[in-house]
């Protein structure tokens, strides 16, 4: 269990340096906790939730830039 944490928490602390790492820690945390409750795959589900994570907010960014976009229209 602490080793597989620790690799978690090494692979976030790659991750977390890349600029465009926006919603991995979060989602991997969430994801960690996930894998780790359904049969010790916390690493697995930390790789799976970072993802996740990164996708949602992306998602999120390009749903404002067309909302401010849309109201400069109007």
């Amino acid at each position: 269990m602490k080793k597989a944490i620790c690799m978690a928490v090494a692979l976030l602390s790659v991750a977390a340096g890349n600029a465009q790492a926006a919603g991995c820690l979060k989602g991997a945390a969430v994801g960690a906790v996930a894998g780790h409750v359904a049969g010790h795959h916390a690493v697995a589900g930390a790789i799976v939730g970072c993802a996740v994570g990164h996708h949602l907010v992306k998602e999120q960014k390009r749903k404002d830039a067309e909302e401010r976009a849309a109201a400069q229209v109007r």
